[in-house]
């Protein structure tokens, strides 16, 4: 399922791009057979995506490949070792974090906003005693998303506002109060409804309960333990590190017309909601050491996989930062999408956490990513 987590922020010159062909040879790091796989990464690239990089991991195993190109300009191939901006598969770090926090008995999921964020949620009908934290965390809050506001659209994901805004900050509150200015969608609890707002203001939770941002709490309890060496919570950095791919962008409402390149930018757009960078082996190690029970004690664990229906969308349903997805052959995987300017990923893994799947587009328009998943897991 691709959820719209589309997370952008800006610039004042614009860099167009003048497209190259890109490679569709693959580079692969071994002869095992991923040809499904393969083969679905490759029709990414013919569908006009720059370029994919995928890594798999299942047991003590791991497979890569690449196919198309890290930059236009030059040519230069995708890497398998490319870090690149994960989007909202952060939210899976986030909520993480806060189940962490749950079982050491520093806050519990069922406390209100208001308990942490006294008269942060309120206007236009939300209110913020009445959403737990558990809502936040599983998109049935009901609280609108600040990424729907057209003002907001215009300045951050259309080339003329981008290019204006590119390095701007935004702070979490004001992405929050954007979003107070509308209506709810429904009554907390009562339906299910996907708002990048929501962890906004779980990560201001985890800084009211800690003491710390919630970028340094996820350095301390995830990154620094498993060693994600490509794994980072930038905050207002504009850039990614080396080694890494240039990221693009349409930067319209269609799938036509100029392609921009929009690597740099001010991720406070996307907050805790969706502002980190990683790799593909990093999401792998997080996503199997997360499912194996190794962050989390088994009470929080269930919890965390506990899902609430998604509407419309019969293979897929959403826990608590993570979603459950059935594939067409049946297997279920855990994971996250995640997208912000030119950059479209995804992490899945199975239950146990032996068999895990990290894709990456550079490019944000175009692309099958479904496609790769069933590959690995279905080899069709």
């Amino acid at each position: 399922m691709l959820v719209r987590t589309t997370l952008v922020a800006a610039t004042a010159v614009a860099l167009t791009v003048t497209l190259a062909a890109p490679s569709l040879a693959a580079a692969d790091s071994h002869a095992d057979d991923h040809s499904a796989t393969r083969t679905a990464v490759r029709a990414a690239v013919t569908a006009g995506i720059p370029g994919v990089t995928a890594t798999a991991r299942d047991g003590h195993d791991t497979w890569s490949t690449t196919a198309g190109v890290g930059n236009l300009r030059t040519g230069s191939p995708r890497s398998a070792d490319d870090r690149y901006r994960v989007g909202s598969i952060t939210k899976t770090f986030v909520a993480t974090v806060m189940l962490q926090l749950e079982a050491e008995g520093r806050l519990s999921l069922d406390d209100t906003v208001d308990t942490w964020l006294p008269d942060l949620v309120r206007g236009h009908g939300h209110d913020g005693r009445r959403i737990t934290l558990r809502q936040l965390l599983n998109h049935t809050s009901g609280i609108y998303e600040y990424l729907g506001d057209p003002a907001f659209y215009r300045a951050y994901f259309l080339a003329d506002g981008f290019f204006q805004h590119r390095y701007d900050t935004r702070t979490p509150r004001q992405l929050v109060a954007t979003a107070m200015a509308y209506g709810p969608e429904f009554a907390p609890g009562t339906s299910w409804s996907y708002s990048n707002t929501n962890y906004v203001i779980a990560g201001m939770v985890i800084e009211k309960a800690t003491g710390h941002t919630f970028g340094e709490e996820i350095s301390r309890r995830i990154i620094k333990p498993l060693r994600l060496k490509a794994t980072s919570v930038p905050g207002t950095s504009p850039t990614v590190p080396s080694p890494s791919s240039r990221a693009y962008s349409k930067l319209a409402e269609t799938t036509e017309g100029r392609t921009y390149d929009v690597t740099y930018l001010n991720p406070s757009i996307a907050s805790s909601a969706g502002e980190m960078i990683s790799s593909s082996a990093d999401l792998n190690r997080f996503t199997s050491a997360l499912l194996k029970g190794e962050l989390l004690p088994p009470k929080q664990l269930k919890e965390m996989k506990t899902t609430v229906k998604v509407d419309g969308v019969p293979n897929v349903s959403y826990g608590l930062g993570l979603m459950d997805r059935t594939l067409s052959c049946g297997v279920h995987v855990w994971g996250h999408d995640g997208g912000i300017h030119g950059s479209s990923s995804s992490v899945t893994t199975t239950a146990g956490g032996r068999h895990s799947l990290s894709v990456n587009f550079n490019g944000d328009w175009t692309g099958d990513m479904d496609k790769v998943i069933e590959g690995e897991y279905c080899g069709k």
